[in-house]
């Protein structure tokens, strides 16, 4: 049913009841089709209206996008004050919201198109999404602060803090669900976080073994960055070429996407011809493989890094590193928002390379904590397999909020206080 705004005239609510059946439209074919594969044409047949009549409520698709995303946000709004409100006072329900929300066509797939594209400042929805994440701590804060008064929520637990990182560890394992279905399921991953905010903040089993003298050897970092042996010969001018092409690529994938990118306004950005620009790398996809390896490493080469002796110590060194990311390389965040998005139909090109990177990092951690187990830093009653997904989602969850809100959100403090709480530090 379309609401009509009250005191409208006859006019504006035409107009409300014809955006409200183009943004229907959209929704079915972007659900039905995929939203890369729909034209705004599409969408304009779909609602039955001529193509300039769609522009004239939607002037790009991206803007069209954010009015369907945004109507099933109003719904999820709307369900989760309902669900507070039937539930027995100081329930947390966020794992039936997420229930619901799997239960909606399309719309998992549809969120994190957004989430990962609107996340440049340029994009029309980067207010819409930005308000969105604002507004569900606020609410997520109220409820937190209402369980720890019921006391279904320990009492020394922060209900701003948990507002956070609860808001963006579902973000994340709903973008690492859809990569690895058969390792991450997002409802029973909140269900269990939820089950875990009654214990005190780093609560162990008094029964729990005293942390080894003697610790299992630390689990080597996982690499990711391919050395392409093209980048590494040559003349100085080529390679110094290469390196201005992937530059300007990762700018441009970051802004706009990779879909969205054409290999001529990469050369036009780069100052060099299309040509010259097939010259170097032969397709957009070689392209792109250049610009995903060539993030991976300025990653990995932090030079701050020195690896732990203590698999304990290695997980709690991790905040430092995304702290120099968010300070020195935001950009490589950036393409990486979008792009780990932007990729997750089967055909991308790049869907490939972030399913193997999700599967790597969360092998990585899982070995992680499992070697903090068994040298008695990781509480018993915790599962290490968890906790590496857990972690994993948290981390990409928290870079996508720090990208709308860069004053509000600090990375590292939110991994900082995640882990003290998962690996306490004195008996």
């Amino acid at each position: 049913m379309t609401t009509i705004s009250p005191g409208a005239t006859a006019r504006s609510a035409q107009a409300e009841r014809t955006r409200a059946v183009i943004v229907a439209a959209a929704q079915e074919l972007f659900v039905t089709r995929g939203y890369r594969a729909s034209s705004l044409r599409d969408v304009a047949a779909a609602a039955g209206i001529s193509h300039p009549g769609l522009l004239r409520h939607f002037a790009t698709k991206d803007a069209l996008l954010a009015a369907v995303v945004a109507s099933f946000e109003r719904d999820n709004e709307f369900a989760f004050l309902e669900q507070l409100a039937a539930d027995e006072p100081g329930t947390l329900g966020y794992s039936l919201i997420a229930q619901r929300n799997e239960e909606v066509p399309g719309y998992l797939a549809l969120f994190a198109a957004l989430t990962g594209e609107a996340s440049s400042p340029h994009h029309p929805a980067h207010e819409i999404v930005r308000h969105r994440y604002a507004q569900l701590r606020e609410l997520s804060t109220d409820a937190v602060e209402e369980a720890v008064v019921q006391d279904t929520v320990a009492s020394d637990r922060d209900p701003a803090g948990e507002a956070v990182r609860i808001a963006a560890a579902w973000d994340g394992l709903q973008l690492l669900e859809q990569y690895l279905p058969d390792r991450v399921d997002v409802v029973t991953a909140l269900e269990t976080y939820e089950q875990g905010l009654a214990m005190p903040v780093g609560w162990r089993d008094p029964d729990d073994p005293d942390p080894a003298e003697h610790p299992a050897a630390v689990p080597p970092m996982r690499t990711f960055a391919a050395e392409t042996a093209s980048a590494q010969v040559g003349y100085r001018i080529g390679r110094e070429r290469r390196a201005k092409i992937v530059d300007g690529a990762t700018a441009l994938f970051a802004r706009e996407g990779y879909g969205d990118t054409s290999l001529r306004a990469i050369a036009e950005r780069v100052g060099v011809s299309k040509s010259t620009l097939l010259h170097y790398y032969g397709s957009k996809e070689e392209l792109l493989s250049a610009v995903l390896s060539e993030r991976d490493r300025l990653i990995e080469s932090r030079g701050s890094y020195v690896r732990a002796s203590r698999a304990v110590d290695e997980l709690r060194a991790l905040p430092r590193g995304a702290a120099e990311n968010t300070a020195t390389a935001p950009g490589l965040i950036e393409v990486y928002a979008v792009l780990s998005c932007e990729a997750l139909p089967a055909d991308h090109p790049a869907h490939a390379y972030f399913q193997e990177r999700f599967r790597g990092v969360l092998d990585h951690f899982a070995a992680l904590f499992r070697a903090a187990q068994a040298d008695g830093d990781l509480p018993s009653h915790r599962d290490p397999e968890f906790e590496a997904v857990w972690l994993t989602a948290l981390w990409d969850g928290l870079q996508y909020q720090w990208l709308y809100d860069r004053s509000s959100v600090d990375v590292a403090a939110q991994l900082t206080a995640h882990l003290d709480d998962v690996l306490p530090r004195g008996r």
